[in-house]
């Protein structure tokens, strides 16, 4: 059974997540929930909405991914995993981990969490412009236009 990815975070960056990892894996679709919180929505009312997404997967493993420790978001979350046996929440979202934790939904939870933090870890990288393997140079193919590679 594959693991639920569930993002909580503010709104809009929740569902642009899923959007983003949909556009990637096509098939995760029943795979990855999304719940926005507007700045404007109360505590209560979230945790309401989120118990709502989960409530047909009762038996299944949910990984639960928020965008900020200690914002309404993640304070929710914990909520909501709190006596969950099968939950785990990891915080600070970006799209490394989602596709990581995407690509290793078959996993085990714990195994999951793992990779999912990894990804998210080593997707955080400063760029050296003119480091040697950012150089751009030219190639033909049977395009008749030139393409950078």
């Amino acid at each position: 059974m594959n693991t639920l990815i569930f993002l909580i975070a503010h709104a809009p960056l929740a569902h642009a997540l899923r959007e983003c990892a949909l556009h990637v894996f096509a098939d995760c679709g029943d795979d990855v929930r999304a719940l926005d919180v507007r700045a404007d929505a109360a505590p209560e009312q979230t945790l309401e909405r989120a118990r709502a997404l989960l409530e047909d997967c009762a038996e299944r493993p949910v990984l639960v991914l928020t965008d900020l420790f200690g914002a309404t978001p993640c304070n929710m979350a914990q909520r909501l995993v709190e006596g969950r046996a099968g939950a785990r929440l990891v915080t600070g979202v970006n799209l490394p981990m989602l596709l990581r934790a995407v690509s290793y939904r078959t996993e085990t939870l714990d195994l999951l969490v793992q990779r999912a933090v990894v990804g998210g870890t080593q997707g955080v990288m400063q760029v050296a412009v003119r480091a040697p393997q950012n150089q751009v140079r030219s190639i033909h193919d049977q395009d008749p236009q030139d393409h950078q590679q």
